[in-house]
């Protein structure tokens, strides 16, 4: 049977089934630590030696063993891996949900003619350090108070190697140097790293433009009652396909743009991401983003009274005062820091650059022709001011608090500590009186990644072979 259509999307028999999978998802409450997953995937290898090949394939920086189980036996090799960055954990159910299902369903195997290579945890080190908020992913303010995200220097995708005009990058560090490994061994036809975001509605990244694909996916989040995000996209660098789909970003592109600002690209700039580096391989990269919490203006695609590029200009005024109002308590907290924790370390990278988004996207807001803004736009670019509050200025207090709580901090740092985290109430407050968010069931998430690899694989499969 053939999985495509003329009109060139997946036959309604195919396409139905990967709904009623993704549908099928049981209840889900919560995250596992990383001990648990990890736990569960060695005994599901256990309990299957004849099913799941279990094996290590790298280190992290901290020692501990990265370990990859293979499942299937197909000639298609699929490659995916979860905790890339380690606030964003939805990755891990979605991992066990596919390997149990592949596990006791064979015709699963069968139906992909594929090789399942599951990578749980790929930063094992930064995922400890979202655990606190793991057991009630529903309260924002915990999420908030909890955030890790490692410095940019750090994260595994985003330091695969980079060279390009002024701009070189070769720090790779051992996790993603494992990613790199396998990449080149397998040479993966689809390839997922898994993502989310935190509040909106669905979107998704192709690593390139495969307009097949772009109706199943959008069948999925809808089957499941989840919006597409339709408002402001990550980055202005980054090409639109489709509603809610955008082709991968990389480091080029944002160079380019950031250059076309006017501004110092190669010092704005890291390393590489996954999907640009697989691209030497012909591999299809998905990442497919989705939220913890969502709200009615997700998806709003009606305009409003606001002019887009005023919007654009509000978002960045706020995000260098973000910058600066860290900056200052950083700046004062510096002289008696004597902890070089990971959360210091966030916050020595992140904080200047907030004030570096900001002053880009002014630039951007004067360059704009004058339209009005969607329901969407304009909520989604006061949402990210009110996220990167929540993010870097929670791990600003993280990296005081470590201080604090090893008997370590002087008088002086104890009042820089007491203003941050009087700074950080009042963000909390702000981000607290936003009405109508409704929190996402876990298992309508993972239905979403599971339901949208799952459409990858079989429009890959209909496509007649791989691109060079």
């Amino acid at each position: 049977m053939s999985g495509l259509t003329a009109g060139g999307t997946l036959d309604a028999g195919l396409l139905d089934d990967v709904l009623v999978r993704a549908r099928a998802v049981p209840p889900i409450s919560d995250f596992p630590t990383v001990d648990a997953l990890l736990d569960w995937f060695a005994a599901l290898a256990d309990d299957h030696p004849s099913l799941v090949r279990r094996r290590r394939v790298g280190t992290s920086r901290l020692g501990e063993p990265i370990e990859m189980f293979s499942i299937g036996d197909g000639p298609r090799p699929h490659l995916l891996f979860a905790g890339v960055h380690p606030n964003e954990p939805i990755g891990f159910r979605t991992l066990q949900h596919l390997a149990a299902e592949l596990v006791a369903d064979p015709e699963l195997c069968a139906m992909t003619d594929a090789t399942w290579h599951l990578v749980p945890c790929i930063d094992p080190d930064g995922t400890r350090l979202n655990e606190g908020w793991f057991g009630d992913p529903t309260d924002r303010t915990a999420y908030a108070r909890g955030f890790y995200r490692p410095a940019p220097r750090e994260q595994v995708e985003w330091t695969f190697p980079f060279a390009y005009k002024d701009a070189y990058f070769d720090g790779v560090i051992p996790e993603t140097q494992a990613l790199m490994r396998l990449i080149d061994e397998l040479r993966p036809e689809l390839m997922v790293s898994l993502h989310n975001a935190e509040l909106g509605g669905v979107y998704y990244y192709l690593s390139e433009d495969l307009p097949d694909a772009v109706g199943p996916l959008h069948a999925v989040p809808a089957a499941l009652g989840l919006p597409l995000d339709t408002g402001e996209p990550e980055s202005p660098a980054l090409r639109r396909l489709a509603p809610a789909v955008y082709l991968a970003g990389s480091s080029r592109d944002e160079y380019d743009y950031l250059e076309s600002l006017g501004l110092d690209a190669a010092a704005m700039v890291g390393g590489e991401g996954s999907a640009a580096y697989a691209r030497r391989h012909g591999t299809v990269t998905l990442i497919a983003e989705l939220p913890y919490w969502s709200h009615p203006a997700a998806d709003d695609t009606s305009d409003t009274t606001a002019d887009y590029a005023d919007v654009v200009r509000a978002k960045a005024e706020a995000l260098v005062d973000v910058g600066s109002t860290l900056s200052l308590l950083l700046d004062a907290a510096r002289p008696d820091l004597t902890l070089r924790s990971p959360f210091l370390r966030a916050s020595e990278s992140f904080v200047p650059m907030m004030t570096e988004a900001g002053n880009s996207e002014l630039v951007r807001a004067g360059r704009l022709p004058s339209r009005p803004a969607t329901g969407a736009e304009v909520f989604s670019n006061e949402e990210v001011v009110r996220m990167f509050r929540l993010r870097y200025g929670g791990m600003l207090v993280r990296a005081l608090e470590a201080e604090a709580f090893a008997g370590l901090a002087t008088a002086r740092l104890h009042r820089v500590h007491a203003r941050a985290r009087a700074v950080y109430d009042e963000w909390l407050a702000d981000a607290q009186a936003v009405t109508g968010l409704e929190v996402l069931p876990v298992e309508r998430l993972v239905g979403v990644q599971y339901g949208a690899t799952l459409t990858m694989s079989h429009v890959l499969a209909k496509r007649g072979g791989r691109r060079r």
